[in-house]
């Protein structure tokens, strides 16, 4: 699944890929309402990765693959 996080006050966006989408859920719902101050999650390369929660403008979670495809056809 991948992940879009935008970061407040910069035009910055980290996206990631994640293999658990209920938990990567879970761990946005505990930043939040657990008052945490970093969302740290593991992405799909193993890499640990941290945000500030006061610094989170939104979080985008893609759960289908990209359907989105461009195609030719032969014309005639």
């Amino acid at each position: 699944m991948k992940v879009r996080i935008g970061v407040a006050d910069t035009d910055r966006v980290v996206e990631v890929e994640v293999d658990d989408p209920a938990e990567m859920r879970r761990k946005i719902d505990a930043a939040f309402f657990a008052s945490e101050a970093i969302l740290w999650f593991e992405d799909t390369r193993k890499r640990l990765v941290g945000i500030p929660r006061d610094k989170i403008a939104f979080i985008e979670l893609e759960q289908e693959p990209d359907a989105r495809s461009v195609g030719f056809t032969k014309a005639g």
